[in-house]
């Protein structure tokens, strides 16, 4: 009988280095290769990036990341959130690999192949590793969910506005600004 081994990090880096054009994640031992999101959640995603990153650079309050970003979490896991921020005090400076501790804030955005469940159940991991707020955006159904630990899941939708004030003091967006225009 053929016996798994559980792959590391290093595993990891050597696979992606090997094949760069497929986005991996490292899940309790085994290789995740990521599929493509739909355009619509992409450019959510990106718009997210561009108002997050353009309220808290200016303010030196920490690092805003895309879905490239990995972290290198506490049970050895290897995750990518589509969009993450880090506080400066905890990461003061980019490293060049993996970030080895849990983002302060991450967010998926759900994409046509992706189903709630899963997205749901990887906010929750990322809270179990650390992370303090977990945002789950449907741009279908035009809904945010806001995860913490312990407490209980926050909706929004458009008409409200989405404030994280103990992460991002004074940080505010129309969750309607949030979706992708039509012209």
């Amino acid at each position: 009988m053929a016996s798994l081994t559980a792959l590391t990090r290093k595993d990891l880096e050597k696979l992606q280095a090997e094949h760069p054009e497929y986005p991996m994640e490292l899940v309790d031992g085994q290789i995740v290769i990521m599929s493509p999101s739909g355009y619509e959640s992409d450019e959510v995603v990106a718009e997210f990036v561009r108002v997050l990153g353009n309220w808290v650079r200016p303010q030196k309050l920490g690092r805003v990341t895309a879905s490239s970003a990995g972290f290198d979490l506490p049970n050895s896991n290897v995750r990518a959130p589509d969009v993450s921020f880090v506080l400066a005090k905890r990461l003061p400076k980019s490293p060049r690999s993996f970030a080895e501790l849990a983002p302060d804030l991450m967010v998926e955005v759900k994409s046509p192949t992706d189903t709630l469940k899963s997205l749901r159940d990887k906010i929750q991991f990322f809270l179990e590793q650390g992370t303090k707020v977990g945002i789950l955006m449907n741009p279908q159904r035009r809904r945010v969910e806001i995860y913490r630990p312990d407490s209980e899941v926050k909706v929004l939708s458009d008409g409200d506005v989405l404030t994280i004030p103990d992460l991002l003091p004074g940080f505010e967006v129309a969750i309607v600004d949030l979706w992708s225009p039509e012209f």
